[in-house]
């Protein structure tokens, strides 16, 4: 949760939000002109109104009366009009700062590296981006401007109620006080309750939206009423945390409410004592105060409640710059973009670690060469996949390199790098769409001539064909339409399309059956020809044939060598895995 300032209003964090402004200045000038114009219309009508009950009503002049009369519509007709200009650009000036302020946030999360997302809820990535950056268009389309314009209007009330009659001003001005007092209270405490909010608000979708990611979980397991009651007491903070701002508006409406009427009371008490006794406050001044107190108290009630979009608008902005000034990028400073790579792997002194002081990878060297296939084997947990991550730079090494054709990752440029290097993983994701944008990516360079010659190729055409609309199938969210395996074959065939130097296999053919899995070997066989390929895998029979087999144990290499040289090790660990694999058909 971050930290809630002391400050009623942050103007460093206002001034990074006001620097999106800076290409709609003209609209942001104007704004502003509408808003001193509005200020000034809405201020000229009650002080005409004085002057037509005063010189014109009251002396019977129905000509002047009718002059007076006409210039208070133009002036309610003029400012109608600037009230629409301010309101409409006010909002269109908002919706485009956001627009921008969106792109920016979406384009810097894509690019943090894998660290980032492990430590931070996908439900409050989607939060940060979708309703907190509406929020923030609420400050110019009811916060700032509003207040601007308020501030103005109460600016003039106040000079005009003076130039008028400095008596009545001090009736006027004795009951001020009560109600800045009040208002400042309010606008401290619904700073720290809109805090409370935005944080309820993110906690709550980060949970709806993993209990739905996971609901076969959730339903396997029956843990449908535990998840409701869970449901429950996020759901009841998330009411206490908005009824705390109800409260607050309970307590400083009424009060402001009550001191307006206080005023106008004092207002007619005194203004007509002194009417009747002859002296020198009219008619005209005692309707000109009493519209004049209203127009300096509703802004201010309407400041309190303008303050509160403002605020949570503020508190948004906040956590959005929070994710915006967060460095956990991928360093990319390479600048080395070779066109063709010869596919030559140096792994040298290789140590990595997730969480500080924890090592997943422990001293790992290994060399591959060229259209070599290595295969990587060991237990969960002993650093297989860490390897891969790392080759492909979703994290940071801790201390040693990876070196590709004797160049060290870190000097490729980033998008070079992963262009020349195809990651098949087990668990494939496919986005809402049809089959053709899962397999080219939206990549404009692909053909579909070329989609379906390449699956032709690697023998998943007459898959494909065989579904509804064949690639322009829908595959649906995450693209359960499709079984696991069938998910997997459209991965091969994006690494195909991408025709890589280097291919990754990472638990590629697991969890399939037999007839889905002969069509993943064909496609592999295709895939690894003349590549360099690491495959990943715990099933031993998927990696027999392979040039060479890794061991890794515990974040270490153990062993090393071909699959009849690994046997033939007393005691070694892949004899071990094997030898659980495969007992039931050795014989007793």
């Amino acid at each position: 949760m971050a930290k809630v300032s002391g400050k009623i209003f942050d103007l460093d964090l206002f001034g990074k939000l006001m620097g999106f402004i800076k290409p709609f200045k003209a609209t942001y000038y104007f704004v502003m002109i509408a808003a001193i114009l509005l200020s000034l219309f809405s201020t000229l009508t009650p002080y005409l109104l004085k002057v037509t009950v005063d010189k014109y009503i009251t002396p019977k002049d129905y000509q002047g009366m009718v002059l007076f009369v006409s210039l208070m519509f133009v002036t309610l007709v003029l400012e109608v009009v600037f009230q629409f200009l301010f309101v409409f650009y006010a909002n269109w000036l908002g919706q485009k700062v956001i627009k921008d302020l969106r792109i920016k946030l979406f384009d810097k999360i894509i690019h943090f590296k894998m660290a980032y997302f492990d430590k931070t809820a996908v439900g409050r990535l989607v939060t940060r981006a979708v309703s907190d950056i509406e929020t923030i268009a609420s400050i110019f389309s009811q916060g700032l401007f509003m207040i601007i314009a308020d501030l103005l209007k109460m600016i003039l009330v106040i000079a005009v109620m003076l130039y008028v009659d400095w008596r009545l001003s001090l009736i006027v001005f004795s009951v001020l006080p009560i109600i800045l007092y009040a208002t400042r209270l309010f606008q401290k405490s619904m700073k720290k309750a809109f805090e409370e909010v935005r944080l309820q608000v993110a906690n709550l979708n980060s949970f709806v939206q993993e209990r739905i990611s996971g609901i076969k979980i959730v339903q396997l397991f029956h843990r449908e009423k535990i998840e409701y009651e869970n449901f429950l007491a996020i759901n009841e903070k998330h009411k206490k945390a908005w009824l705390k701002t109800v409260w607050f508006n309970s307590i400083f409406f009424p009060v402001a409410e009550i001191s307006s009427s206080v005023t106008i009371g004092l207002l007619v008490w005194y203004g007509g004592l002194n009417v009747i006794s002859g002296g020198e406050v009219s008619l005209g001044t005692i309707f000109l105060f009493i519209q004049m107190s209203q127009m300096l108290f509703r802004p201010l009630r309407q400041i309190a409640d303008k303050f509160n979009s403002l605020q949570m608008g503020m508190v948004a902005a906040d956590r959005i710059f929070g994710i915006l000034e967060t460095e956990s990028n991928i360093d990319d400073k390479g600048t080395f973009r070779p066109s063709l790579l010869q596919g030559d792997i140096q792994i040298k002194n290789l140590e990595f670690s997730y969480i500080s002081g924890e090592p997943v990878l422990k001293d790992i060297s290994l060399d591959i060469k060229s259209g070599e296939t290595i295969a990587i084997v060991g237990a969960t947990g002993a650093g297989k996949s860490t390897i891969i991550n790392l080759l492909s730079r979703f994290y940071e090494l801790d201390s040693g390199d990876i070196r590709i054709d004797n160049t060290s990752i870190r000097s490729y440029d980033l998008k070079t790098l992963r262009k020349h290097v195809s990651v098949v993983l087990q668990d494939v994701f496919l986005f809402a769409d049809s089959l053709y944008n899962n397999i080219t990516l939206f990549n404009p360079e692909i053909t579909r001539d070329q989609v379906i010659q390449a699956s032709k190729a690697i023998g998943v055409h007459e898959f494909i064909e065989s579904l509804p609309e064949g690639y322009d199938y829908n595959v649906k969210e995450r693209g359960v339409m499709l079984s696991s395996g069938q998910r997997q074959l459209i991965a091969f065939l994006r690494a195909y399309l991408s025709d890589p130097t280097i291919l990754i296999l990472d638990e590629a053919t697991s969890s399939v059956d037999s007839y889905t899995e002969e069509i993943m070997q064909r496609a592999i066989d295709k895939l690894t020809k003349g590549k360099t390929s690491i495959v990943i895998a715990h099933r031993l029979a998927t990696v027999k044939n392979a040039d060479r087999i890794v061991v890794m144990d515990q974040g270490r290499i153990v062993e090393m060598g071909t699959h009849e040289e690994l046997l033939k090790i007393e005691e070694g660990h892949y004899a071990k895995l094997y030898e659980v694999q495969f007992a039931e058909t050795l014989p007793i």
